[in-house]
């Protein structure tokens, strides 16, 4: 009844993590006997939360995710006298500080240089490559990657269009708000170019579209994407070492590419998105021209992307300043 009412106002993407995380709340119910969330009680919504952080070996940060979820849930839940009264309120979240809720595992160029020269020699035009070179290059999200058609690639004026279709089963995150147009260089071009001519196979998705990024079923899923990126930035990927000694033969994340994201080192989209902005923002780009190409607020890429220190900062400043 929560996801079904909460489908019309979340974003799918949202409407999915919170099916995800109360899935663990059920599976937790299950296991207390709970039946009848009209009996539950602050105390047990502790216990939860202790099971919970055990159970998923959270950081605080992930922690907080959690539970800011459950009291949403919780509080709509008041709402239709599913639970006790105010019950809400008990609901302990933790209270993160400083840069509790700030990363910092991120794609930095060296790794991303690395891997593209990987996929050039040994996998040029592959969807892998093509994936991860549009991800690096314009720091596009999952979603995004997702949500482009063939249409959207202009060859000739060397760019891409991104754009929101939720009626057609490929909506991007802020929405309308997400919609964009960015510049590519000739090597991307050449890239996509030949992918389109060579490799993609000829596919339509299940709206009749036809998307850019294709598997031989169709449009990929976002997961799909996520195993991509696992897979191409596990270390013995490019390099053919193991920094945790294990025996690459040997070893699932290594030989199974669906398990890839088993391997301690391998990394997520949003690792490299973090790595791709802090990469241009290190190179000297206004930050005004990375917020409109990443389709971020100053804000939040001050807090969740940027990762230049306060020392590289000063530098870069220094250069506009010598005069004062």
């Amino acid at each position: 009844m929560y996801l079904t009412e909460k489908r019309a106002e979340f974003a799918d993407a949202t409407l999915r993590s919170h099916r995800s995380r109360l899935r663990h709340f059920a599976e937790w119910c299950d296991e207390q006997d709970v039946t009848n969330l009209n009996t539950l009680t602050g105390r047990e919504l502790h216990r939860y939360r202790l099971w919970r952080r055990d159970d998923g070996d959270l950081s605080l940060a992930s922690e907080k995710t959690q539970m800011d979820t459950i009291r949403v849930f919780i509080r709509w839940a008041e709402s239709i006298d599913a639970v006790q009264p105010d019950l809400c309120q008990k609901v302990v979240s933790p209270t993160l500080t400083g840069d509790d809720n700030v990363r910092d595992v991120m794609v930095d160029a060296e790794e991303a240089e690395q891997i593209l020269e990987y996929l050039r020699t040994y996998e040029y035009a592959s969807e892998r490559h093509v994936c991860f070179r549009l991800m690096w290059r314009a720091a596009l999200r999952r979603g995004a990657v997702v949500a482009l058609d063939i249409k959207d690639y202009d060859s000739g004026e060397q760019s891409l269009q991104v754009k929101h279709r939720p009626d057609s089963g490929t909506p991007i995150k802020n929405k309308s708000r997400g919609e964009r147009f960015i510049a590519l260089s000739d090597d991307t071009c050449k890239v996509v170019d030949a992918w389109l001519t060579d490799q993609r196979p000829d596919v339509t998705d299940q709206e009749g579209r036809e998307p850019l990024l294709a598997t031989p079923q169709g449009r990929p899923h976002p997961t799909t994407i996520q195993t991509y990126l696992y897979s191409v930035t596990k270390p013995c990927f490019s390099t053919g070492k193991c920094p945790h000694d294990r025996k690459i033969k040997e070893c699932d994340a290594a030989v199974d590419r669906t398990k890839a994201s088993k391997c301690p080192s391998s990394l997520s989209p949003h690792a490299l998105r973090r790595g791709a902005i802090t990469y241009w923002l290190s190179s000297d780009f206004p930050e005004t021209v990375v917020s409109d190409r990443a389709n971020v607020s100053t804000e939040i890429l001050s807090k969740h992307y940027d990762r230049r220190s306060e020392h590289k900062k000063m530098e870069q400043r220094r250069k506009f300043l010598d005069n004062i």
